[in-house]
This record gives structure tokens, sequence and C-alpha cells, in this order.
């Protein structure tokens, strides 16, 4: 159990620290501050595992969950740093934001668990890759150096040092099994930082400063602000990990042979919102299941939620060592922007392989993504684009999760919802393309499915 646990910690820890390591970075956190962020994350993303798996009342699936800071929220969080002119308000003004949102999302659940049929994978597939290509801009910049403002900023050693980051990762993906290739990018973080330590851009200043034990302060970084456009644009990111964690509910319900019904999908659903309400109290962020472990469980064959509990402490455990968060404030820029590319185009291969099951062969489909995505895509391919608006609606438009997703949703309801009658319920399931779109079910399997 302990070391079957630790795997799902090794499967997700590179996950769950590179969003306060983007968040903190752009706020400008010294080494020590950054180290207390990530601390946090790993806390909160023990307890709302806890929430998760085993549950209290109406609230956890009770399935193998690993729960933390979703990649999701990232991109609208960096848009709020960005139109924040006082960046020691940035972090206030998102933690208010998502405590509203998780407590609009916990009220909202069981009801949501209702609409899933709105969220097919034309939309969730959009919306998954819109967050993996968002985030590669972010890896890029940590590949060319620490301080964009310095001389050897994008330099061959800085470069050089994520390129050998990247190629380690693929090897050890390539050519070992197991355990060892699960923790691949956390050993390519770790090799790449040795390797670093001769060009002198490692700093171990954190951990030296790191205390063995302690406890993150309840809201460190100020009392929550509560800012309208921060608030809209974190509750479309809760909106995404509600669809997406509902998606990964099912398709962990079947791996573990205890298919995930609405009363399932609506008790997790209140986990993760509520752990995200209550994250902020933390100093920690937005959290949503972790599919790479739904992949952990398919692959061992482990189906105990125990186990993952136990994860979870692990996570915890973390979270109260200072010491051992401080480890990752030490890994070079360079070396996070190598490792980044595979952790971020992870996650846009996934919306990829979400896509494949939506059904693309159908015109009205394709242009529900090809939209999507061009409209998701403005901020990173025309920065200025919307130049023109409102700064108050910069945080929202500057987010290509946020439009993307709301063009996906809207598209999705013109072009296979409104109208169609009878057959708007032809696209239910978000792991299904819809039977409009794919062979007749037979009467049997239309039964296995429900």
């Amino acid at each position: 159990m302990m070391t079957s646990g630790l795997q799902h910690v090794a499967a997700m820890y590179a996950g769950v620290v590179a969003p306060p390591l983007i968040v903190g970075a752009a706020v400008g956190l010294s080494a020590k501050e950054l180290t207390f962020l990530t601390g946090a994350s790993l806390l909160t993303a023990g307890l709302a595992t806890f929430l998760q798996t085993l549950g209290i009342w109406k609230i956890g699936a009770r399935l193998p969950f690993v729960n933390g800071v979703t990649f999701a929220g990232v991109a609208p969080m960096l848009a709020i740093i960005d139109q924040t002119e006082n960046k020691d308000d940035a972090l206030p003004i998102i933690f208010g934001a998502i405590i509203v949102a998780g407590l609009l999302g916990f009220i909202a659940a069981p009801f949501f668990s209702k609409l899933i049929r709105f969220f097919p994978p034309v939309v969730t597939g959009s919306v998954i890759t819109l967050i993996g290509v968002s985030l590669m801009p972010v890896a890029f910049g940590w590949a060319q150096g620490p301080v964009p403002e310095a001389d050897d900023y994008g330099s061959m050693k800085y470069l050089g040092l994520a390129g050998i980051t990247l190629v380690i990762v693929l090897l050890i993906r390539r050519f070992t099994s197991g355990f060892v290739k699960q923790i691949a990018v956390l050993l390519g973080l770790v090799i790449g930082t040795v390797i670093a330590v001769p060009f002198g851009v490692t700093d171990f200043s954190a951990v030296g400063e790191a205390d063995i034990v302690g406890f993150p302060t309840p809201f460190h970084f100020g009392a929550p602000q509560f800012a309208a456009a921060a608030i809209i644009s974190m509750c479309v990111v809760m909106i995404v990990s509600m669809t997406e964690s509902t998606a990964d509910m099912l398709a962990l319900g079947e791996i573990v042979e205890r298919p995930a019904d609405e009363k399932t999908i609506a008790a997790g659903l209140r986990a993760d919102t509520l752990g995200s309400a209550l994250s902020p109290f933390f100093n920690g962020f937005m959290a949503s299941a972790f599919a790479q472990n739904i992949g952990l469980v398919a692959m061992t064959k482990i189906r105990s939620r125990f186990v993952v509990a136990v994860g979870g402490g692990f996570l915890v455990l973390m979270g109260l060592c200072p010491i051992a968060a401080s480890l990752i404030a030490t890994v070079p820029r360079p070396v996070l922007g190598g490792a980044g590319v595979v952790l971020f185009g992870s996650v846009a291969a996934s919306g990829i392989q979400t896509l494949a099951k939506a059904g693309l062969e159908k015109d009205n489909n394709v242009l529900i993504v090809a939209v999507a995505l061009a409209v998701g895509l403005i901020p990173i391919a025309a920065p200025e684009f919307y130049h023109a608006f409102p700064e108050t609606a910069m945080i929202i438009l500057d987010s290509g999760i946020s439009t993307g997703c709301v063009a996906a949703v809207v598209l999705n309801l013109v072009f296979n919802h409104i109208g169609k009658g009878k057959d708007a319920e032809d696209v239910t399931h978000p792991m299904e393309a819809g039977e409009d779109l794919a062979e007749p079910r037979t009467e049997k399997e239309t039964a296995t499915a429900h």
C-alpha cells in the first residue's frame, strides 16, 4: 500500500508543482516564497485527495482519484496577474476568485451532473488541447533562462540545458518500464539539475532557508480580494474542471468496474469544488482530478481507493515539510522548460486523444473544433488583438482557455442540440461521440452503456 501510494505521488508530482511555479514566477516571488507556495499546493492536493477518496456525507466519489492543482486555471491566472497593476494584489485576487468559483461549483454540482450531455468530446477535447497549447509558451520562456531582461537570456547555455533535460526525459520513457517510466519527468528534473550545477545556474539558497517542519499560514499573501472579471474567468475554469473531472470519473468507473452513476458524479464534483473553495485558505489553487493517475490504476490493476488515500497522506507530509518543497525551487528554469515541453505537450496530446472520439467525420464537429481552437489561440498568436477592449474584460479575453471553452460550448449547442429535437440526445456522453456519429448500438450495448 505504501509503495503503490508513493507511485501515485510520483506519477503526478511534477504536475502538481508546475502550476504554483508558473504562477509564483509570474508574480515575482522570491525562492523562499516560491517554496511556500509549492508546499501549500502539495498540502491542499493531499487534503483534496482525502476528500475525494475517503469522502464524507455526500462529498467524494470514493474512487481511487488523486486530486491536485488543475492546469486549466494556469493561463487565466496568468491573465489576472498580467492585468493587475500591483502584483502584491494578484494572488489575493486569484484566491478570492477561486473561493467564489468553488462555492458556486459546489452548489451547482448535482445540477451539473445532469447537464453533462452538453459537454461531449468535441467540447472537452478542444478545451484540453487549448490548455496544453496555451501553456507551451511558458515552457519556452523557462527554457530561455530565469531573467528575461538579462543579456544571456535565450543563450545556448540555457537552451542547451533545456534540450538535454528534454532528451533525458524521452530516453527514460523510451528505454525503461514500470515505476521508473512513470517518474520520467521527475527523474529528468533531478538529472537536469545536477547537470546544471557546473554552469552556475542552480540556486540552493531556498533549501538552506527552509524549515524541516512547517504549516502554511492561512492567507499568507493577504486576505482574499473579490474582482468581478477574475471571478467570471475562474468560474469558466471551474466549468472546464468539472467537465474534465466528470469524464475522468466515468473512465475510472469503467476501469475499476464500478460505473460512475449520476449520484457518484455529483459527489465527486462536490469534493472537487469544496476542495477548490478551501484551498485558498491555505494558499492553494483550484483542485481537480489528475488523469495520469487513472492510467496508473489501469496499468497496475491496483484499484483500492485506500492506496490513493495513502498517496494523499504523502502529499500532506510533503506539504508540511518545507525543505522537501524547497528542493523543487532549486530546479533551474531551463531544466523546468525542457521537462515542461513534455508535461504541457502531454496535456495537449490528451486533448487530441479526446478529439479522436469526437466524431470529426461530421462537418459540424469539425467546425466546432476549428473555431474553438482559433478563438482560444488568439491570445498566443496575436497578443494585442483585444487591445481596444476594457481592461476588466482583458482578464477573460486574455485566457484562451476561457474564450475557447465558451466558443466550443455555444457552437455545440447551436450545431448539435438547438432545433434537433430528439436528435439532441445523440451527443450525451462525455466519453463517446454519440449515436449519430458512430455505428448504431445494439440493444444490449445500449443497456450496458447506461
